[in-house]
């Protein structure tokens, strides 16, 4: 049995703010807009290329044992592009305030790009929600 990792939640405060910048600022696809109940509206939005999603939800209640994070406390995703630099020149040029392109060398992070698999930026999305963006060597698909 696959085990698939689909969607992943970000928590953030102003749906409609944080909806404009993953879909016009960062380039994500909007899947879905919709309020699925009373008071209750999710926007799930994808990256090109990705086969996994992620979703804004307003007035939905934590699943049964479920903690719930506060807008700005997610850190760490990763999105993974063939060319860093043309991913960074189009984030910047959509408004978006990203890193330097860094690696990490021997004494810690260094400015400029790395060798396979040690370049990346950083970015975070109006709440404060935390976003790496590393350069791998293929697409998905052809590793």
């Amino acid at each position: 049995m696959n085990w698939t990792l689909e969607v992943v939640p970000i928590p953030v405060a102003d749906m409609d703010r944080a909806k404009e910048f993953y879909a016009d600022k960062v380039g994500f696809t909007v899947d879905l807009d919709s309020e699925v109940a009373p008071g209750i509206r999710i926007i799930q939005l994808t990256p090109p290329g990705s086969r996994c999603s992620v979703v804004l939800e307003h007035g939905m209640p934590p699943s049964p044992g479920a903690r719930q994070m506060s807008p700005g406390t997610l850190h760490g995703l990763q999105l993974c592009v063939t060319d860093i630099g043309a991913a960074r020149e189009e984030l910047a040029e959509r408004g978006v305030d990203v890193s330097p392109v860094r690696h990490v060398g021997e004494k810690g992070w260094e400015d400029g790009k790395g060798d396979t698999w040690n370049s990346f930026m950083t970015f975070t999305d109006p709440d404060g929600n935390g976003w790496v963006v590393q350069e791998a060597p293929s697409e998905l698909s052809e590793r």
